[in-house]
């Protein structure tokens, strides 16, 4: 199992027993088709709205366990809305749409679970009446709306090496009146470019690069190994391909990694840190990753990159050169409609670029 999937099972196993039976029976009936890191989410949307239950006088529950079946029975469409409206406006719990929609939808699953599926000793539903059931969730991301919202964010053709070249230089440049600043950067500088190449040229998630190992790489095959989001079979690890662009900086780090980063032999992780007060390196983690990002990107004048806008900007490069079957699979998309973004996004940047070369052709006149 990889190391983040182990991380959320174990979490799982602590939380699980803390929720009501009814959910722990759903989740084990979850189980064999979702990862842990599926069900972790599922746990902690129904903690935020049994804790709401209680809050709100809909559960005489002391503990989130103690919420009966028979209360979530008895709930109005107005509870439902209420509890919307928590999401939305109450400030520690304030949610885009998005997320507002998966924690929904969350719940309309488990009372699907309750009322449809799952049935008590005399074989009637162990919910009967399901307030969920009227909750119409709308669709908040096509692939068209969220190509909408990602135009002028990525970085296209010629920034992509502009801000590789930033990362490996310019970067220190700006920094050079700060001490502290510049010592981190001259220490992690190879790194930080090698990590950041590698997704601009694989176009890998987060956390399919944290989880990286150095036996997963092969350079003369330019090919990687990573645990696919959503599939559940860790036994197994798909090979994708990266770019000839990156070749060069991860054989620059790895002639380093060892040396640079005190790597104890048992550690078998790809990308090190050395963690304040200690000796030795160990795996990062996918909050420093998010971070290096932000920081060279706030440098270079483009706060609102990200890691995986990153990814976006492999993928809708990518695309420019291949079809949507190629880019579904080089970014392991589980369907092509996910992938469409791209579609939408090139079309805008193939336009771009006629505009430039008719440009290019009037001057030239």
């Amino acid at each position: 199992m990889n190391l983040l999937k182990e991380k959320d099972r174990l979490e799982l196993d602590k939380k699980l027993p803390d929720m009501p039976w009814y959910i722990e029976k759903f989740i084990q009936y979850k189980m064999p088709d979702l990862s842990p890191s599926s069900l972790l989410e599922y746990i902690r949307d129904y903690e935020t709205f049994l804790k709401w239950l209680m809050a709100e006088g809909l559960s005489e529950g002391k503990q989130v366990k103690e919420v009966a079946l028979l209360e979530l029975e008895r709930l109005h469409m107005d509870s439902i809305d209420g509890f919307r409206m928590y999401l939305s406006t109450y400030k520690e719990e304030r949610n885009s749409k998005v997320t507002i929609t998966r924690k929904l939808s969350s719940l309309r699953s488990l009372f699907h679970y309750l009322s449809q599926i799952a049935e008590d000793e005399d074989f009637y539903p162990l919910l009967k009446r399901n307030v969920m059931a009227k909750v119409a969730i709308k669709r908040t991301h096509k692939p068209k709306d969220t190509a909408a919202k990602l135009e002028g964010k990525l970085l296209q053709e010629e920034e992509i090496a502009e801000f590789m070249a930033y990362v490996k230089h310019g970067y220190g440049i700006d920094a050079a009146g700060n001490k502290q600043a510049i010592y981190a950067y001259e220490l992690n500088m190879i790194r930080d470019a090698c990590i950041i190449g590698f997704i601009l040229h694989s176009g890998l998630r987060v956390s399919e690069l944290v989880n990286l190992n150095l036996d997963d790489i092969e350079l003369k095959k330019k090919l990687c190994y990573v645990y696919r989001k959503g599939k559940n079979d860790d036994s197994f690890k798909t090979p994708v391909y990266f770019r000839q662009e990156a070749v060069e900086d991860l054989q620059a780090y790895l002639s380093l990694r060892e040396v640079r980063y005190k790597a104890p032999k048992r550690e078998k992780a790809l990308f090190l840190a050395i963690a304040n007060g200690k000796q030795e390196g160990s795996r990062m983690t996918k909050r420093a990753i998010q971070e290096l990002v932000i920081k060279y990107a706030k440098r270079f004048g483009k706060p609102y990159l990200t890691v995986h806008k990153l990814r976006h900007s492999f993928a809708t490069d990518y695309y420019l050169r291949n079809d949507i079957y190629k880019t579904q699979e080089q970014l392991g998309h589980a369907s092509p409609e996910t992938t469409q973004i791209y579609a939408h996004l090139t079309d805008k940047t193939m336009a771009e670029a006629i505009d430039r070369s008719k440009t290019a052709g009037q001057e030239e006149r």
